[in-house]
Protein backbone atom coordinates (compact mmCIF):
# COMPACT_ATOMS: atom_id res chain seq x y z
CA UNK A 1 0.00 0.00 0.00
CA UNK A 2 1.44 3.03 -0.71
CA UNK A 3 1.51 5.58 2.21
CA UNK A 4 4.06 8.47 0.72
CA UNK A 5 4.71 9.96 -2.69
CA UNK A 6 7.64 11.76 -3.53
CA UNK A 7 8.59 13.33 -6.48
CA UNK A 8 10.75 14.86 -9.02
CA UNK A 9 10.38 18.48 -10.42
CA UNK A 10 12.50 18.47 -13.56
CA UNK A 11 11.18 15.99 -16.48
CA UNK A 12 8.80 14.45 -14.09
CA UNK A 13 5.96 16.93 -13.05
CA UNK A 14 7.59 19.34 -15.30
CA UNK A 15 9.08 20.03 -18.67
CA UNK A 16 12.85 19.93 -18.98
CA UNK A 17 12.96 22.70 -21.34
CA UNK A 18 11.57 24.88 -18.75
CA UNK A 19 14.13 24.93 -16.74
CA UNK A 20 17.53 25.15 -19.29
CA UNK A 21 16.06 27.10 -21.64
CA UNK A 22 13.85 29.85 -19.03
CA UNK A 23 15.51 29.33 -15.55
CA UNK A 24 19.27 28.52 -15.91
CA UNK A 25 19.73 31.72 -18.60
CA UNK A 26 17.51 33.77 -15.94
CA UNK A 27 19.69 33.36 -12.87
CA UNK A 28 23.09 33.31 -15.04
CA UNK A 29 21.71 36.59 -16.80
CA UNK A 30 20.88 38.27 -13.59
CA UNK A 31 23.83 36.14 -11.16
CA UNK A 32 26.30 38.82 -11.28
CA UNK A 33 24.28 41.95 -10.98
CA UNK A 34 22.52 40.57 -8.20
CA UNK A 35 25.27 39.18 -5.98
CA UNK A 36 27.21 42.55 -6.45
CA UNK A 37 24.02 44.15 -5.12
CA UNK A 38 23.56 41.87 -2.19
CA UNK A 39 26.72 40.55 -1.22
CA UNK A 40 26.70 41.77 2.11
CA UNK A 41 23.28 40.35 2.80
CA UNK A 42 23.34 37.30 5.14
CA UNK A 43 21.97 34.87 2.54
CA UNK A 44 24.72 35.81 -0.05
CA UNK A 45 27.36 35.84 2.37
CA UNK A 46 26.75 32.27 3.02
CA UNK A 47 26.53 31.44 -0.59
CA UNK A 48 29.57 33.11 -1.61
CA UNK A 49 31.22 31.50 1.98
CA UNK A 50 30.08 27.96 0.50
CA UNK A 51 31.29 28.71 -2.57
CA UNK A 52 34.99 29.81 -1.64
CA UNK A 53 35.32 26.72 0.33
CA UNK A 54 34.03 24.09 -2.31
CA UNK A 55 36.38 26.32 -4.68
CA UNK A 56 39.24 27.27 -2.53
CA UNK A 57 38.89 30.56 -3.55
CA UNK A 58 39.31 33.76 -1.37
CA UNK A 59 35.95 35.12 -0.07
CA UNK A 60 37.08 38.75 -0.30
CA UNK A 61 37.21 37.86 -4.33
CA UNK A 62 33.72 38.51 -5.50
CA UNK A 63 34.34 38.95 -8.90
CA UNK A 64 36.15 35.33 -9.07
CA UNK A 65 32.99 33.80 -6.77
CA UNK A 66 30.61 35.52 -9.27
CA UNK A 67 32.28 33.60 -12.17
CA UNK A 68 32.61 30.16 -11.09
CA UNK A 69 29.04 30.41 -10.43
CA UNK A 70 28.53 31.24 -13.93
CA UNK A 71 31.13 28.15 -14.43
CA UNK A 72 28.69 25.56 -11.90
CA UNK A 73 25.45 27.03 -14.22
CA UNK A 74 27.36 26.18 -17.69
CA UNK A 75 28.61 22.64 -16.35
CA UNK A 76 25.19 22.07 -14.56
CA UNK A 77 26.57 21.53 -11.31
CA UNK A 78 24.36 19.76 -8.38
CA UNK A 79 26.06 22.05 -5.99
CA UNK A 80 24.12 23.36 -2.92
CA UNK A 81 25.37 26.98 -2.80
CA UNK A 82 24.34 27.20 -6.61
CA UNK A 83 20.59 26.21 -6.05
CA UNK A 84 20.68 28.41 -2.95
CA UNK A 85 21.64 31.80 -5.20
CA UNK A 86 19.48 30.38 -7.86
CA UNK A 87 16.42 30.08 -5.92
CA UNK A 88 16.76 33.49 -4.48
CA UNK A 89 17.27 34.54 -7.84
CA UNK A 90 14.03 32.65 -9.21
CA UNK A 91 11.86 34.38 -6.47
CA UNK A 92 12.55 37.53 -7.85
CA UNK A 93 11.79 36.49 -11.50
CA UNK A 94 8.68 34.52 -10.31
CA UNK A 95 7.68 37.59 -8.23
CA UNK A 96 7.96 39.89 -11.13
CA UNK A 97 5.55 38.20 -12.95
CA UNK A 98 8.78 37.33 -15.85
CA UNK A 99 7.65 33.68 -15.89
CA UNK A 100 5.56 30.56 -14.09
CA UNK A 101 7.03 27.25 -13.86
CA UNK A 102 5.61 24.59 -16.57
CA UNK A 103 3.21 22.01 -15.33
CA UNK A 104 2.52 18.78 -17.17
CA UNK A 105 -1.46 18.58 -16.64
CA UNK A 106 -1.54 14.63 -16.28
CA UNK A 107 0.85 15.80 -13.41
CA UNK A 108 -1.30 18.42 -11.98
CA UNK A 109 -4.83 16.23 -11.99
CA UNK A 110 -2.80 13.22 -10.24
CA UNK A 111 -1.34 15.34 -7.77
CA UNK A 112 -4.87 16.80 -6.81
CA UNK A 113 -5.82 13.59 -6.58
CA UNK A 114 -3.89 11.96 -4.60
CA UNK A 115 -3.90 15.10 -2.10
CA UNK A 116 -7.62 14.52 -1.94
CA UNK A 117 -7.23 10.81 -0.86
CA UNK A 118 -4.89 12.05 1.74
CA UNK A 119 -1.69 10.63 0.51
CA UNK A 120 1.24 12.48 1.49
CA UNK A 121 3.12 14.63 -0.89
CA UNK A 122 6.64 15.07 -1.36
CA UNK A 123 9.15 16.36 -3.62
CA UNK A 124 12.69 15.55 -4.04
CA UNK A 125 14.32 17.70 -6.54
CA UNK A 126 18.39 18.81 -6.77
CA UNK A 127 17.09 22.03 -6.72
CA UNK A 128 16.97 24.28 -3.22
CA UNK A 129 13.88 23.89 -1.35
CA UNK A 130 13.20 27.36 -1.62
CA UNK A 131 13.56 26.79 -5.17
CA UNK A 132 11.10 24.16 -5.12
CA UNK A 133 8.22 25.64 -3.46
CA UNK A 134 8.42 28.41 -5.74
CA UNK A 135 8.11 26.82 -8.56
CA UNK A 136 5.12 25.12 -7.22
CA UNK A 137 3.67 28.69 -6.04
CA UNK A 138 4.21 29.95 -9.04
CA UNK A 139 2.94 27.67 -11.58
CA UNK A 140 0.95 27.74 -14.56
CA UNK A 141 -1.67 25.74 -12.79
CA UNK A 142 -1.89 27.93 -9.88
CA UNK A 143 -0.47 28.01 -6.48
CA UNK A 144 0.34 24.21 -5.70
CA UNK A 145 2.33 24.15 -2.88
CA UNK A 146 -0.57 23.57 -0.51
CA UNK A 147 -0.48 20.12 -1.78
CA UNK A 148 2.81 18.86 -0.70
CA UNK A 149 3.78 17.82 3.06
CA UNK A 150 7.58 18.25 2.71
CA UNK A 151 10.44 19.21 0.48
CA UNK A 152 13.96 17.57 -0.03
CA UNK A 153 17.15 18.63 -1.66
CA UNK A 154 20.41 18.23 -2.18
CA UNK A 155 20.85 18.55 1.65
CA UNK A 156 19.77 15.51 1.93
CA UNK A 157 22.31 13.65 -0.27
CA UNK A 158 23.06 13.27 -3.89
CA UNK A 159 19.80 11.91 -5.77
CA UNK A 160 21.84 9.22 -6.98
CA UNK A 161 22.84 7.48 -3.56
CA UNK A 162 20.36 4.94 -2.08
CA UNK A 163 21.64 6.88 1.41
CA UNK A 164 19.43 9.82 0.29
CA UNK A 165 16.81 7.39 0.21
CA UNK A 166 17.61 5.94 3.25
CA UNK A 167 17.38 9.27 4.65
CA UNK A 168 14.40 10.32 3.62
CA UNK A 169 12.52 7.21 4.10
CA UNK A 170 13.92 7.58 8.35
CA UNK A 171 12.80 11.85 7.82
CA UNK A 172 9.03 10.35 6.88
CA UNK A 173 8.80 7.38 9.54
CA UNK A 174 7.07 5.26 7.06
CA UNK A 175 8.33 2.13 5.64
CA UNK A 176 10.27 2.29 2.54
CA UNK A 177 8.03 -0.17 0.91
CA UNK A 178 5.01 2.01 1.32
CA UNK A 179 6.70 4.43 -0.43
CA UNK A 180 6.40 5.80 -4.38
CA UNK A 181 9.84 7.47 -6.12
CA UNK A 182 8.81 9.27 -8.85
CA UNK A 183 11.07 9.89 -11.84
CA UNK A 184 12.42 10.79 -15.23
CA UNK A 185 16.01 9.50 -14.28
CA UNK A 186 16.84 5.81 -14.05
CA UNK A 187 19.49 5.63 -12.08
CA UNK A 188 17.82 7.92 -9.61
CA UNK A 189 15.38 5.16 -9.45
CA UNK A 190 17.92 2.57 -9.05
CA UNK A 191 19.32 4.30 -6.08
CA UNK A 192 15.59 4.55 -4.47
CA UNK A 193 14.75 0.82 -5.31
CA UNK A 194 18.11 0.00 -3.47
CA UNK A 195 16.68 1.95 -0.42
CA UNK A 196 13.34 -0.20 -0.52
CA UNK A 197 11.29 2.29 -2.19
CA UNK A 198 8.41 1.02 -4.73
CA UNK A 199 9.50 3.19 -8.08
CA UNK A 200 7.93 4.57 -11.10
CA UNK A 201 9.56 6.03 -14.67
CA UNK A 202 8.24 8.39 -16.36
CA UNK A 203 9.07 8.56 -19.79
CA UNK A 204 6.98 10.56 -21.81
CA UNK A 205 8.81 9.51 -24.99
CA UNK A 206 8.32 5.61 -25.04
CA UNK A 207 10.39 5.33 -28.29
CA UNK A 208 13.40 5.91 -26.09
CA UNK A 209 12.15 2.79 -24.29
CA UNK A 210 13.71 -0.88 -24.58
CA UNK A 211 13.85 -2.71 -21.52
CA UNK A 212 12.68 -0.87 -19.12
CA UNK A 213 14.05 -2.06 -15.24
CA UNK A 214 11.45 0.18 -13.61
CA UNK A 215 7.33 0.43 -14.14
CA UNK A 216 7.36 2.92 -16.81
CA UNK A 217 4.70 5.38 -17.63
CA UNK A 218 4.75 7.98 -20.48
CA UNK A 219 2.58 10.64 -17.80
CA UNK A 220 0.87 10.46 -14.15
CA UNK A 221 -2.29 9.21 -15.70
CA UNK A 222 -1.24 6.14 -16.02
CA UNK A 223 -0.14 5.38 -12.66
CA UNK A 224 -2.58 2.98 -10.76
CA UNK A 225 -1.63 3.06 -7.03
CA UNK A 226 -3.53 -0.72 -7.03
Amino acid sequence: MIKAIVTDIEGTTSAIDFVHKTLFPYAAAKLPDFVRANANTPAVKAVLRETAQIANLDTSHTEALIQQLLDWIAEDKKITPLKTIQGLIWEDGYRQGDYQAHMYQDAVTKLKEWHQQGIPLYVYSSGSIHAQKLFFEFSEAGNLLPLFSGHFDTTTGPKKEAASYQAIQQALNIPATDILFLSDIVEELDAASAAGFQTAWIQRDQSLIQKPPHQCLESFSNLDLS
